[in-house]
């Protein structure tokens, strides 16, 4: 990975009622090169929308790739990675830091109706989980637009220590103390 490529991490923390996304800009070199937040519903079915639009905001071409932290933020606001990949017109990389035998025992646990039915069928579609070794520890990805072997490639170049790539480290640090504001501030934002 060359030292000035780029990836939008995109990590969440979640409130009550909204979760507050981040999306930070970060260079493979470990540069932190921009930084957007936004929002989605703690339960709801616009975490796909949500990134979309701090992709967006932050109108940068020059991105190459996207990780996500997962594909479940904000209780079960699915992530569509296929419907993501069209509106960004990039990779996107969905890591998780645990193995698990998927979302689907818990969806069907909380959910019911229409709203399991819709959350299945998003589930349904991602791609599978591989597990990528990275440094010492080991990470699951799932990957639109690129294969696994390119989707590893890049998982290691954007993680110089550790397990969690620094886009979406920074991104994590950047949600967290941006909900923490909110909540201490009192707003509340709806959308």
């Amino acid at each position: 990975m060359k030292a000035g490529s780029r990836a939008l991490g995109v990590a969440w923390s979640d409130g009550d009622d909204r979760s507050v996304l981040c999306g930070a800009v970060v260079r493979a070199d470990r540069v932190v090169d921009g930084v957007a937040l936004g929002s989605c519903s703690v339960g709801g079915d616009d975490a796909t929308a949500a990134v979309a639009a701090v992709f967006s905001e932050l109108g940068r071409e020059d991105v190459q790739y996207l990780l996500l932290s997962g594909v479940a933020p904000a209780w079960f606001n699915l992530v569509d990675l296929d419907a993501l990949h069209e509106a960004v017109d990039r990779p996107v990389l969905s890591v998780s830091f645990e193995a698990s035998p998927g979302l689907d025992p818990a969806l069907r646990e909380q959910f019911d109706g229409d709203a399991l039915a819709a959350r299945l069928a998003t589930y349904e579609r991602l791609p599978d989980r591989r597990p990528v070794a990275v440094n010492d520890e080991t990470v699951y990805v799932r990957a639109v637009g690129v294969d696994a072997d390119e989707a590893g490639e890049v998982v290691r170049g954007f993680t110089p220590e550790g397990g969690r790539p620094e886009p979406v480290r920074v991104a994590r640090l950047a949600a967290r103390a941006g909900r923490a504001w909110s909540e201490r501030e009192g707003f509340a934002r709806e959308g």
